[in-house]
């Protein structure tokens, strides 16, 4: 039986190799890196994707600019070596505040008043949307948040 070309097999000396140039890498994903949640954010964007956010000194104080935050969650750890300056409110979602370390009342300003809640480590509370809220520290420690940082607003405390 005679063959043609388009018959056979090729043979090893024609098949490509890793060093031809004509194939296509696949490319790998990126690598990890430790990162520091003190220092820099995580974005956690709608949808499957995470990606670090430098924090600079003004952060808060312009995050309502961000359009780059607009969706998504923000996963970062705040130490708490003092009262918080500052009230917070997120109208964009509620806010997980989890302690890691130390001794803080988180006090939520709520319709009827301040509602004061004692953490102790490895306790959390759900902030809702639209409540104001600030943390009295007893003491120093770390608090891990996951917060929609969109819209986020601050007032002294």
């Amino acid at each position: 039986m005679e063959t043609n070309d388009t018959d056979r097999t090729p043979g090893p000396s024609e098949h490509s190799t890793a060093t031809d140039s004509r194939r296509k890498r696949a490319s790998s994903p990126p690598r990890a890196e430790a990162i520091d949640l003190s220092a820099t954010y995580v974005h956690l964007e709608d949808g499957p994707n995470a990606r670090p956010v430098a924090v600079g000194p003004d952060f808060w104080e312009t995050i309502e600019r961000r359009t780059d935050l607009a969706g998504g969650r923000l996963v970062l750890v705040f130490h708490n070596a003092a009262d918080w300056p500052t009230w917070e409110m997120h109208p964009a979602g509620e806010e997980i505040v989890y302690l890691l370390s130390g001794a803080v009342d988180l006090v939520l300003a709520e319709t009827d008043g301040e509602h004061v809640l004692a953490l102790r480590p490895g306790q959390a509370v759900i902030v809702p949307r639209g409540v104001w809220h600030r943390g009295i520290v007893h003491a120093p420690g770390d608090t891990l948040h996951i917060t929609r940082g969109e819209g986020t607003l601050n007032r002294p405390a």
